[in-house]
């Protein structure tokens, strides 16, 4: 069984499953429906590349010999445009070149088949342990703050945040109190902007937009903090 530490970490992200026998894939769902935020499965290559560029998950995990297009098209396909999303294979081949083109994909693991719980266990830790560098907050569960690319991701959207907004929110969540108007002329507003009452106003309000509701608290007079 995995864990409730490891449970609940991976509930923060989704996951794309790739298989082309449906037992396997159905095993598998039942194994994770209740693990991450949301899964989507597919049973081969072509139509995992849809189901990849319409909701970009954090993890792929996937056969490589498939119909239409194989585990390994998939990736290198993938990889044309995003080097950074996490792959994991999962595949009964230990053929060489199979192996020897997998890794130059940059994976999380190569997991050979049959896969077994310890096995399982192994690769979900390593796929969080590629995170190990960069900072990912949670704000509330299923609201991540991911500072290495200056996002927060919703249950339902992902928000690019301004140069502003991403120092704004870092000092928020690292000094966990109020952040005074003073600290926010001095330490987000450059030399060259004066932080008008107008400039502020209009900040806030495209900020907020941005974060799960009501989490970001007016201390009149004084600031803003985080309510978390």
């Amino acid at each position: 069984m995995l864990s409730k530490e490891l449970i609940d970490q991976l509930s923060n992200f989704t996951l794309l499953y790739v298989e082309d026998e449906e037992g396997i894939r159905n095993n598998i769902f039942e194994i994770f429906q209740d693990v991450f935020k949301e899964i989507h499965l597919a049973k081969n290559g072509e139509e995992a590349y849809k189901i990849y560029t319409e909701q970009k998950p954090d993890l792929i995990i996937t056969d490589i010999r498939m119909p239409k297009m194989d585990g390994i098209e998939l990736i290198e396909k993938i990889r044309q445009t995003n080097s950074k999303v996490r792959v994991i294979i999962f595949s009964a081949y230990t053929d060489l070149d199979y192996m020897l083109k997998a890794a130059e994909l940059h994976l999380v693991k190569y997991i050979i088949k049959p896969v077994n719980e310890e096995k399982l266990v192994d690769a979900l830790e390593s796929f969080l342990n590629s995170y190990e560098g960069t900072k990912i907050y949670t704000l509330i569960p299923q609201w991540l703050f991911d500072e290495g690319r200056s996002t927060i991701k919703g249950p339902e959207e992902e928000f690019i945040l301004t140069k502003k907004e991403t120092k704004f929110l870092k000092l928020l969540l690292k000094k966990h109190r109020i952040i005074t108007y003073e600290e926010m002329e001095n330490l987000i507003w450059t030399h060259e902007h004066i932080m008008t009452q107008n400039a502020l106003r209009l900040f806030i309000k495209n900020f907020r937009k941005k974060l799960p509701p009501n989490i970001l608290k007016n201390v009149q007079g004084i600031g803003y903090q985080l309510v978390i």
